[in-house]
């Protein structure tokens, strides 16, 4: 009784949490599970077979109903809804440099600190080439059975990269029949449409299931200046030019600038997106206790970003000046002498123009994606029976992508010796002249993934309590990427950042071992240990330990401590370097713009990230209150010896105080010249964060209803990276870490129908960079589900219900707030219809 008991609060658990995305359905379906007896499973934090879901570390389950009640087209949507995510992970909602990937980011650590898998195999990297993680638009919403999130450090199963935790995506299989699906939503302003028509079909043999589907999705864009509370912004660059920092007035005199350019007309707070994806699964008995199991998955992304028109920023030579070649050269007519436009040291003056003349910036990206994985299992009649597998995986990104009207600024520089009333009138520029100095940028890159495992697990022997359940293993794991920009670009002629190219791989040897030890009827501990041999740094060892303590009928008690690392990837290795426009202040005031340009550059010598983890927690299932579950888990990582650029703000302000070292460090004068100001890949990175999980789930039947109550609450203790204190606070640079983050959920209905409430809570925030409060922020939520038959299904909500606007944020990433933490969007309405026969 007393295992039958706590079995089901850690399902009701383990599936109540994201009831903020759904209610009743999951909860309903984990307790009709929970009395039934089923086969020895995987558990996400595991390779252990067994019989329940009991295991010491925190697991959150989120299966298809609760994604499709949510309304979300993309797992990334999903995901950085949960309260355990935080700081700014790529999405949909982020325009300037994303490159239309997606990504998670558990805990605010970074998402090359997650570990996505799927299927419980690793997914490769994707993107634009030599990526540092999963691009989360490869795997289509339609082919979800349910993601498992573990909130916890699992490189002693896992390996790699599972600093924060692990999202398990585990797709649909032993399908029978056909489904079709069609979901759609829009703004109530008439922009931001996202439709997703997906096909569903299975079919079983005597010996196997196969399920095939196809999905298509298109998502449109959304102006940033359609927002009425865009912050208006104001560049320097604006389309008549600037010569010296000063514009030609009506009168032919040069005086000070007085107005900036609006970007906000010309940039995205949604992306447009096209996804087209075919995914398969099969599993087929060939006798002998042999199952031959594979999938499949290919997807073809073309998005596309839009920004303002290119920033041309040039540096003239003017006539007359010492080494100033006389036939490159500009005058200055005794107006601009007479407006204050002077040379610098170098005999040269600024040029700065927006080009708007060749048009908005327009980034596409046309990515490829293929992921095949097979296994062979079986079993072997020793002792209680041991269970053997054998998988090959293979994962392969390729990207074209583009930048039309790009500036050659060689081109530029030219043009404006050549022509220089042309450029410096104010007037636009000809057909002529945007045909020379334009072109289109266009760059490509890829990834490649390689891994051979053979794995077994079973029963070692018998304790009075239970038996002692063990995997061992063992892994060959090849990784590869490149990116080659245009070479333009790589000469450093473009007007945007210069770049080199990329291109490296790795290879790793690694061996596991797992063991789950009942000491007593009450009392589990689970060990793991695990070896990874790299060819770039050397090896590394990991280790877990876990507990979990049945105290009484009604509560457990678990608690993991565990260490692990993060190898160095292709892009921190062998990156070459790259031009970033950061958001920065310049404390000398040289500077016209907030965005400041600094050179990112990689380390072939750099060792692996180290981690220490540690959960504690426990499941209450009162039986004084029949269908009442809680969790409350704390937990706490720390990072040494962290993959990570310095702060850049804090380099500048080091420098302008006087420290001679951090000058040197990143390559500032004392008199603030940032031509050379550079931001290096170091091993030099601390990162602690820790913070408190609370989950309350209680379904019970009133008034003819069954209703359902879920509060998922994650509370932020710390948040401390590179010596600087991020708990509490919001930055257009590095994201939110709001100490509290709420999801809470009430949900009634009976028979073939129900609706859910949902909010979403922010809590308020400081500014990172001042004094400032950010405030916090409350979004509703309503959903409605309906099956007219069996087979068909109604969806309809409102997302955002009473159009909350964005928290003011002052340095934000995109009008003036921070798109990846608040909802830029505004009311959407949605819905979707299935049907299956």
């Amino acid at each position: 009784m007393q295992k039958s008991s706590i079995n089901t609060a850690v399902r009701i658990a383990l599936l109540a949490a994201p009831l903020s995305a759904i209610g009743f359905s999951s909860v309903a379906q984990a307790e009709d599970a929970a009395a039934i007896k089923v086969e020895r499973i995987a558990v996400t934090g595991s390779r252990i077979q067994r019989q329940d879901m009991e295991t010491s570390s925190p697991v959150t389950v989120i299966d298809a109903k609760a994604i499709r009640m949510e309304g979300y087209n993309s797992v990334d949507q999903l995901l950085q809804a949960q309260t355990s995510m935080a700081g700014a992970a790529v999405g949909s909602t982020t325009n300037n440099g994303s490159d239309g990937v997606a990504q998670v980011d558990l805990r605010g650590m970074g998402a090359s600190r997650t570990l996505v898998l799927l299927n419980g195999r690793r997914m490769v990297n994707s993107g634009s080439g030599a990526d540092s993680a999963v691009d989360l638009n490869s795997i289509p919403v339609a082919m979800i059975a349910r993601v498992e999130i573990l909130k916890d450090g699992a490189s002693a199963v896992y390996g790699s990269d599972a600093i924060a935790g692990v999202v398990n995506i585990i797709t649909k299989k032993d399908f029978e029949g056909v489904q079709i699906d069609l979901n759609g939503s829009g703004t109530d302003k008439g922009d931001g449409e996202t439709a997703e028509l997906s096909a569903l079909y299975g079919f079983s043999t005597k010996t196997g299931n196969y399920t095939f589907g196809a999905a298509l999705s298109n998502r449109e864009g959304v102006v940033q200046s359609d927002r009425d509370w865009t912050e208006t912004g104001s560049s320097s660059f604006i389309p008549t030019g600037t010569l010296g920092g000063k514009v030609q007035n009506a009168q032919g005199e040069w005086v000070g600038r007085s107005s900036g350019y609006d970007y906000t007309k010309d940039s995205w707070y949604q992306t447009p997106s096209k996804r087209y994806s075919l995914f398969a699964n099969m599993t087929e008995e060939l006798g002998s206790d042999l199952v031959l199991t594979a999938d499949a998955i290919y997807t073809k992304r073309k998005s596309d970003q839009q920004l303002a028109p290119q920033p041309g920023n040039i540096m003239l030579g003017v006539c007359g000046e010492a080494n100033i070649d006389p036939a490159k050269c500009i005058t200055l007519t005794p107006a601009m002498i007479a407006g204050g436009i002077a040379v610098d040291e170098t005999g040269r003056v600024n040029y700065r123009r927006r080009m708007n003349d060749v048009g908005a910036r327009v980034y596409e990206q046309d990515t490829d994606t293929l992921r095949l994985s097979t296994a062979l299992a079986g079993s072997l009649d020793v002792s209680t029976g041991l269970n053997w597998d054998i998988a090959y995986t293979f994962g392969k990104n390729k990207a074209n992508n583009s930048v039309a009207n790009s500036i050659n600024a060689v081109k530029m520089a030219n043009s404006v010796y050549a022509n220089q009333d042309a450029w410096f009138s104010g007037d636009k520029l000809t057909k002529a002249i945007i045909t020379d100095v334009g072109y289109l940028q266009q760059e490509g890159g890829g990834n490649e993934q390689h891994i051979v495992s053979a794995g077994l697990n079973g029963d070692l022997f018998d304790l009075s309590a239970g038996a002692v359940g063990f995997a061992i293993g063992a892994e060959y794991r090849r990784d590869s990427g490149f990116f080659n920009p245009d070479p333009i670009v790589v000469a450093g002629e473009g007007t945007s950042a210069q770049q080199d190219p990329t291109d490296g791989n790795y290879e790793v040897i690694s061996f596991y071992q797992e063991v789950s030890v009942p000491f007593t009827e009450k009392l589990t501990g689970e060990f793991a240990l695990r070896f990874d041999d790299y060819s770039t740094f050397g090896n590394a060892s990991t280790w877990k330990m876990g507990l979990t303590y049945t105290a009484t009928d009604e509560i457990m008690l678990r608690a993991v401590a565990a260490t692990g690392f993060r190898a160095p990837n292709v892009s921190e290795l062998f990156g070459g370097n790259t031009g970033s426009y950061d958001y920065l202040d310049d404390p000398w005031g040289n500077e016209q713009d907030p965005q400041i340009l600094v050179n990112y550059s990689s380390d072939n010598n750099l060792q692996p990230e180290e981690s220490e983890s540690f959960t504690a927690g426990f499941v209450y299932s009162p039986a004084a209150i029949d269908g009442m579950s809680m969790t409350i888990d704390y937990w706490k990582f720390n990072v040494s010896n962290a993959i990570t650029r310095l702060d850049a703000q804090a380099g500048l302000d080091g420098c302008f105080a006087g420290n001679t070292v951090v000058c040197e460090q990143f390559q500032i004068t004392a008199a603030g010249d940032l031509s050379s100001f550079t931001n290096p890949l170091t091993n030099v990175g601390k990162q602690h964060t820790s913070g408190v999980d609370f989950n309350l789930a209680y379904r019970f039947d009133a008034i003819g209803l069954t209703w359902n109550i879920n509060n998922d609450l994650t509370y932020l203790l710390k948040f401390e990276q590179d010596g600087i204190d991020y708990t509490n606070t919001t930055d257009g640079n590095f994201g939110g870490y709001a100490k509290v983050r709420n999801n809470f959920s009430l949900q009634a209905g009976q028979g073939d129908w129900n609706i859910t409430y949902f909010n979403r809570y922010i809590g308020e925030t400081d500014y990172l960079a001042g004094d400032a409060k950010v405030d916090s922020v409350l979004y509703h939520n309503i959903a409605a589900n309906y099956f007219i038959t069996d087979g068909l299904n109604l969806t309809l909500g409102v997302k955002n219900f009473t159009d909350e606007e964005p928290s003011y944020v002052a340095n934000g990433s995109d009008g003036g707030t921070v798109p990846q933490v608040f909802d830029t969007i505004g009311r959407q309405i949605y819905g979707g219809v299935s049907y299956k026969f």
